[in-house]
Parts: C-alpha cells; sequence; structure tokens
C-alpha cells in the first residue's frame, strides 16, 4: 500500500492552527503638526545687448540675493543654486535672422527655520527687480520626531486592536508573530505643481523703504504610519 502524499497545491506551513490561532491586524497613525521648515525658489534674471552685459548684470544680481538671504545667519539652514542659462533673443532682419538682447537667469533655493525671518526674507526678495520667488513650500525633517510618534501609535494601536479581538473571544494575546512596516509616513513634496508666486516690480530702497513683511501662516503636517501585525492566542472556548 502505497502512502498518500500531500497536495502540492496546498500551502506547507498552515496560517495558524487550532492550537497556536493567529490573529492578523493593521495599526495606522495620522497625525497633524507644526512644520519644522520652509524653502522658497528664488529666480534672478538679467537682460543685456549683448553676452557680456547680460551676464555681467546676472553675476551682479546674482550676488545681491545670494547677500541678502546670507545675512539672516542661522534662520537659513540651507541655500543652494541649482539652474543658469544665458539665452539670445532672435528677431528677424531682412533676410536673415540676428540677435536682439540676451536673457540670463538663474535659480536659487533657500530653506529656512525661523518663520518670522521668512515673512520679513521674502518680502525684501519680491521687491527686487527682476526677481520672482516661489513658496514657501513647509516641511518637516526626514530625521523628525514625528515620523517616530506616528510609527509608535500605529503598533500600539495594532496591539490594542489583537486584543480587543482577543478578548471578544474570551482569551488573550500570547505573542507577536509578525510586525511589518506597510506605508510609514508620507509627507508633502518638495515642490507642488501650483506653487504661489510673488513678482518684484522695483529694486528695495532704504531700510525705511522696505515694505512691511508678509504675514506667513505655517502649513500644518500630515504624518501618516500603518503597519501589518500578526500575533498568536491563547486558544478560545468556542
Amino acid at each position: 500500500m502505497t502512502a498518500a502524499t500531500p497536495d502540492a497545491s496546498q500551502p506547507a506551513v498552515p496560517y495558524g492552527t487550532p492550537e497556536a490561532p493567529r490573529i492578523a491586524v493593521r495599526g495606522e497613525a495620522r497625525l497633524e503638526v507644526d512644520p519644522e521648515i520652509a524653502r522658497i525658489g528664488i529666480t534672478v534674471a538679467a537682460r543685456g545687448r549683448d553676452r557680456r552685459s547680460a551676464l555681467d548684470d546676472l553675476t551682479r544680481r546674482n550676488a545681491g540675493v545670494l547677500d541678502l538671504v546670507k545675512s539672516y545667519g542661522d534662520a537659513v539652514e540651507r541655500l543652494e543654486t541649482g539652474a543658469f542659462s544665458i539665452t539670445p533673443e532672435l528677431t528677424k532682419h531682412g533676410r536673415g535672422e540676428r540677435v536682439r538682447t540676451y536673457h540670463g537667469s538663474v535659480r536659487v533655493t533657500a530653506e529656512l527655520t525661523d518663520f518670522t525671518a521668512l515673512g520679513e526674507l521674502t518680502t525684501r526678495l519680491a521687491d527686487l527687480d527682476l526677481t520672482r520667488v516661489d513658496g514657501p513650500w513647509w516641511a518637516l525633517r526626514p530625521d523628525s520626531p514625528a515620523h517616530r510618534e506616528a510609527r509608535k501609535k500605529a503598533v500600539r494601536e495594532a496591539v490594542q486592536r489583537a486584543r480587543e479581538y482577543a478578548d471578544a473571544l474570551g482569551t488573550s494575546l500570547s505573542a507577536l508573530v509578525e510586525l511589518a512596516d506597510i506605508g510609514a509616513e508620507s509627507t508633502p513634496p518638495d515642490y507642488p505643481q501650483t506653487p504661489g508666486r510673488m513678482r518684484s516690480a522695483a529694486f528695495a530702497g532704504a531700510a525705511e523703504d522696505t515694505p512691511a513683511p508678509l504675514d506667513l501662516e505655517p502649513q500644518r503636517q500630515r504624518v501618516h504610519a500603518q503597519i501589518n501585525a500578526r500575533f498568536t492566542m491563547v486558544p478560545p472556548q468556542l
């Protein structure tokens, strides 16, 4: 007589047994916290009748913007220069084309932690000629304690939920089998598709002519954490 072979379509290890029944739950946490940093994008433009004059003008304007931002000291956590370009503008002349003027631009990103200074700096930048300011974009740092708190809260919720299921069966949890991070936290992107925009009309004058600082209200940040957890429980008496 040949011994029966196990069905290959059946799992080798059961998901749970009568001696060690399992409970699978999901823990989730959503927090709203104040932002820790704010980013602004600054685009400095220049133009000239020839390439050299456009470049000289752009260099001067860019240096003025960098000096202004750096004057805020520790309130500025990061300052980075991004894209730079010098582009000729062509115009038709007779049968051909010629360069009418040159346009230059440079992109600067500043990250601030002092939101009072942010309002003042943004206003002063927007008051500069041929300077565009985008933002602010509010965010948390990647290592923000808010992320850790959300994860801990999700775990506590999973344990509580599993205990409630076990209690409904008149029994209790016996061991943790698995804990899986399936969502972690999600934060807003650095640059939204439709950021706010401010354009300038003239150079900033003397200190007494500086416009009143913008009153910027920080946008609350949403932190989300999600986990799956599996527990074994003491066999209930059904």
